[in-house]
């Protein structure tokens, strides 16, 4: 069987003040302060009608500065060796991030965001409100995050981020 190759362009662009992974929180939950700018092309304007009575939003992107794919990885918050896929490392085969953000504001083409963990001038691909009536699920199981404590993820979440002046 024979799988049809997929192509997306870039809807628009995210604006941050991270500039370099490594000072990046690695989730929005560890970048509540975090504001960014999702600077939309003009040719999409017409399909954020409505978005703004959502508080929250998914935003797809690609993780345009990954490194190289790797099935293996030790992911942010651990010092063992985990499957790419059971973590949200961005060495993916296919370099696309998902983040749940704070829809803080719309004008025209632009959106105002909090909780933004993406670098500087991430290609945009997609967005999606988020609503609790689809998206909140309880977890029965959390894999290999329930072996770190709340305080270490939170050490490791946050990076350097909160030791920037």
């Amino acid at each position: 069987m024979s799988v049809p190759s997929v192509m997306v362009q870039p809807i628009g662009i995210i604006c941050t003040e991270h500039v370099r992974s490594e000072e990046t929180p690695i989730q929005p939950i560890f970048a509540p302060t975090c504001v960014g700018r999702v600077e939309v092309f003009p040719e999409y304007t017409e399909g954020l009608q409505d978005l703004e009575q959502f508080s929250h939003i998914y935003l797809v992107y690609h993780l345009h500065k990954a490194k190289e794919p790797r099935l293996l990885t030790k992911p942010f918050l651990q010092d063992r060796v985990r499957g790419v896929f059971a973590t949200r490392a961005p060495c993916r085969p296919n370099p696309i991030g998902l983040s749940i953000v704070k829809l803080v504001g719309r004008e025209e083409n632009v959106l105002t965001i909090e909780g933004a963990d993406m670098l500087d001038g991430t290609p945009l691909l997609d967005i999606k409100p988020y609503t609790r009536r689809f998206d909140h699920v309880q977890t029965e199981r959390d894999g290999w995050h329930e072996e770190v404590d709340d305080a270490e993820a939170a050490r490791r979440g946050v990076r350097n981020y909160s030791l920037k002046g």
